[in-house]
């Protein structure tokens, strides 16, 4: 069951079929904005190196393989740190997201990374600490903004999909940079999380999870 959302969805939507005729028509097209539910905020960040550059099947096999180390569930911080590489290894997790998940566990163990109190930093904060963790990027933290804290206003514009879509949807020649992805959503502000899912939509290509 998805979580109630921590924004109006009914503004987003009055706001956004305001601004852009484009987004107004996905929004007839799709149908209400479904995020992705939340899970438990560290588990989401090991989920995420788990799953970096692998198809969600391959990633979803090493999942479980590295899970059934711990009875088919996240182990604590301590647990990760005193898993050995030879277990890393054979569950199939490279060493370099290894040592990314045991800089995630450190962090946490170190109180750098307080991951409840992530929940009332402001976004660029919440970004910061983020992304001071190894593994974890400026992609990594708009995902946990977006999914992890409903926070309504990330623009994503690292993300392929989000490009992608927005290339189909305003019939651009090319997939546009950063820079005019950023442009483009300007104006969906001050829900830019939304806008952005529409445009996974346009695309048709599968939300981040």
């Amino acid at each position: 069951m998805p979580r109630r959302l921590r924004f109006s969805a009914a503004a987003a939507y009055r706001h956004l079929r305001e601004a852009d005729p484009v987004l107004a028509a996905l929004i007839d097209a799709h149908g209400p904005y479904r995020p992705r539910p939340a899970m438990d905020h560290y588990e989401s960040l090991l989920r995420t190196i788990l799953f970096q550059q692998l198809n969600g099947t391959a990633a979803a096999t090493i999942r479980d393989r590295w899970l059934a180390l711990y009875g088919d569930r996240y182990p604590t911080p301590p647990e990760l740190l005193a898993t050995t590489d030879e277990a890393f290894r054979g569950a199939g997790v490279s060493r370099q997201k290894a040592g990314y998940m045991r800089d995630v566990a450190e962090h946490i163990l170190a109180g750098a990374l307080d991951l409840p109190a992530l929940e009332s930093l402001p976004d660029d904060e919440v970004v910061g600490q983020i992304t001071a963790v190894k593994g974890l990027g400026e992609w990594s933290a708009h995902m946990f903004l977006m999914f992890q804290l409903g926070r309504p206003d990330v623009m994503p514009v690292g993300d392929f999909g989000v490009r992608n879509g927005m290339r189909v949807a305003y019939r651009l020649p090319a997939m546009p940079t950063p820079a005019e992805a950023r442009e483009i959503g300007a104006k969906w502000a001050p829900y830019r999380s939304v806008g952005s899912w529409y445009m996974w939509r346009a695309a048709d290509t599968v939300v981040p999870s």
